[in-house]
């Protein structure tokens, strides 16, 4: 595939890619059993402010300074970069949620979609990954456009987040499809200030969110690991 092209996105944050994102929540089962999150304004409003406030804001951030510091050839930001957003994370749950989906896409990445780049930055970052620095590093391998990744990253991110609250039973599939057509303008926004931000940026203000993450480890009946 050439350089620069966007068109591998369509297959990486596609459901068919193996990285298992069906198995999370979020916390969201929590926050429906719970009462927070039952209908289509609920289920908007919650991941609206994930995706302004919350992890959404911050995965975008971190994507972007991981695809800078690729682009840029600075490995030990890379490394830092790795560092910080794995110490983010707000529960163990979404620590498993995030490095589980980042090390399955890096190693999906290399089977299927490697170049020289790509195993050259990999050979120096064995540990764990999260999930958007993952996508960060192999888009920046392969010299996509960031506001393309970003838009796309995003997109998805709500996308996975509707999916859950669909099989939870808090809202049907049209009021899904809603849910995602009324919060694109926000991705879009979201994704177009991550593209100017650093890590000066990072910050969140979604705490039932972090909280939901935390309850969910001792919640009776589950179908999701976070």
């Amino acid at each position: 595939m050439e350089l620069g092209s966007p068109l591998p996105l369509l297959v990486w944050l596609s459901p068919a890619f193996p990285v298992g994102s069906f198995a999370y929540s979020h916390g969201l089962e929590w926050a429906h059993e719970s009462g927070d999150v039952t209908d289509f304004e609920t289920c908007r409003d919650w991941i609206a402010d994930l995706l302004v406030y919350g992890s959404g804001r911050n995965d975008a951030i971190l994507l972007a300074e991981a695809w800078r510091a690729v682009h840029d050839n600075k490995n030990d930001a890379l490394k830092a970069i790795i560092d910080l957003s794995l110490a983010l994370q707000p529960s163990s749950e979404r620590y498993l949620e995030s490095t589980t989906q980042g090390r399955a896409f890096l190693s999906t990445a290399l089977a299927a979609w490697s170049n020289d780049r790509l195993e050259k930055i990999v050979a120096l970052h064995r540990g764990d990954i999260t999930y958007p620095v993952a996508v960060g590093l192999v888009a920046s391998s392969y010299s996509m456009p960031l506001s393309h990744v970003l838009e796309a990253f995003l997109t998805v991110f709500v996308s996975n987040l509707v999916s859950a609250s669909v099989r939870l039973g808090a809202i049907g599939q049209t009021d899904g499809q809603r849910v995602i057509a009324s919060l694109l303008p926000r991705v879009k926004d979201t994704a177009e200030f991550a593209s100017q931000s650093s890590l000066e940026d990072l910050g969140a203000s979604v705490f039932r969110s972090d909280l939901a993450s935390l309850h969910h480890e001792t919640q009776y009946t589950r179908l999701f690991r976070s």
